[in-house]
């Protein structure tokens, strides 16, 4: 399982990073246009995808491979 990615607020932008990283791994001038990058990475590294809001508080959780933690039913 590869990193998981974060959409968060970048100043006036909107920066993917991979956990733990400090540095972003692109910055995009929309959210969405950062979240369908950062979807495509954690699709790939079957990892999880977080977009956060612009306060910081993580507004959506998407996990891409093996879900540790599978819906019931």
């Amino acid at each position: 399982m590869g990193k998981n990615q974060h959409v968060v607020p970048h100043g006036d932008k909107w920066a993917v990073k991979g956990a733990g990283n400090s540095k972003a791994t692109k910055v995009c001038n929309t959210q969405t246009e950062a979240r369908s990058v950062a979807r495509g990475i954690a699709i790939h590294q079957n990892s999880e995808l977080f977009v956060h809001r612009g306060n910081g508080q993580i507004r959506e959780r998407n996990t891409y491979g093996n879900d540790p933690f599978p819906p019931r039913g």
